[in-house]
């Protein structure tokens, strides 16, 4: 689903609330299936087009699972204009191969073992292989970008890749560094996340020969969707468990990542406790986690929390009223109302 399954309250309610988000989910993903499997088989094809010693390493990191969430927005934001085709199919793998790149490269920085369920390519491999291999994952998806007819393709890419790294970027450069997060948090979410996704809407539109003022609201709706589901995955970190988030929780933290929740208890805090946290980043012990919750719970930041994923996903329904009615169109706010769904399962520790 978008993101492991968030925590309710009591069982009963856990198994109903599962339940409900599965077949809403369904309900989504029913329609672009024979799409996302055409993705997962050209996808295969590409790793098996890379030098056969490094064959090994492309099937690990491109059958690896994953949840396709940008090939599905480039099969639902074409969809608003007819039916998705090859081009689409092939935008979607290009834009998947970006994301498992970058995926790739933080698992270096992050120093992580497991991703999806298995070692990451870091882990199996080292570290060397893992950054050059990144590498040439980002060379492949160009190499594939400007095998269509018109270079916008393959520069709208360049441009998103440059600005996806940027973001990791600025996010490294302001690690720890609380002041300069809480200036540019949105920024670097809008630009490490929310780039791809605006991507997958925008060549979707692009492709099916959209009207500007409808391409542009796709790219609007891209950008602020793929902010919420940010906002949200850093709050799973934090509100989550680590079963349902997927990884051990306060992983963020441990890098001195600063999320939203925590941004918010520093700038409500008082001096005594703004600099308790401040040490508890800088020299972060896994026991500090609870202390951080504390934190986090006696400055109220679960709340306004959820506020901003509602935010950015009622800027995200607001683009949506520029395009006609269609299966695409009731597709995408489907997506926005599952992702508010999610987050309204999340509860406080």
């Amino acid at each position: 689903m978008l993101a492991a399954e968030t925590k309710v309250a009591g069982s009963l309610s856990e198994r109903a609330s599962d339940t409900e988000s599965a077949r809403s989910w369904k309900k989504i993903m029913e329609p672009v299936v024979p799409f996302l499997d055409a993705v997962t088989q050209q996808l295969m094809r590409q790793a098996r087009d890379f030098d056969p010693q490094i064959v090994p390493y492309a099937e690990h990191a491109l059958n690896n699972g994953g949840k396709h969430l940008r090939p599905t927005l480039v099969a639902l934001a074409a969809s608003c204009f007819g039916r998705p085709n090859e081009s689409h199919v092939k935008a979607a793998v290009i834009i998947e191969m970006i994301h498992l790149a970058t995926l790739v490269h933080d698992d270096v920085i992050d120093e992580a073992e497991i991703r999806r369920g298995s070692p990451t390519v870091a882990a199996k491999w080292g570290n060397e292989i893992a950054v050059l291999f990144g590498d040439c994952l980002f060379a492949q998806a160009l190499i594939l970008a400007s095998s269509f007819p018109t270079t916008d393709i393959c520069r709208a890419v360049s441009q998103a890749t440059n600005t996806v790294c940027s973001g990791e970027i600025l996010q490294t450069q302001q690690r720890r560094n609380f002041p300069a997060a809480r200036r540019d948090y949105f920024r670097v979410m809008e630009m490490k996340t929310g780039e791809l996704f605006t991507l997958a809407c925008d060549l979707a539109a692009f492709l099916s020969d959209a009207p500007p003022t409808q391409r542009a609201a796709l790219r609007e709706f891209g950008a602020a969707v793929g902010t919420a589901y940010q906002v949200y995955d850093d709050c799973v970190d934090l509100f989550g468990t680590e079963a349902e988030a997927g990884k051990s929780l306060g992983t963020d933290l441990a890098k001195g990542k600063l999320t939203w929740p925590v941004l918010l208890a520093w700038e409500r805090a008082t001096v005594a406790d703004r600099t308790a946290l401040e040490k508890m980043i800088k020299k972060w012990q896994p026991e500090n986690l609870q202390a951080v919750n504390t934190l986090l719970a006696k400055y109220e930041t679960f709340a306004p929390s959820v506020r901003e994923i509602q935010r950015f996903l009622d800027l995200a329904r607001q683009a949506l009223r520029g395009l006609p009615e269609s299966p695409g169109r009731t597709g995408l706010s489907a997506l926005a109302d599952f992702l508010a769904q999610q987050t309204g399962t999340l509860v406080v520790q």
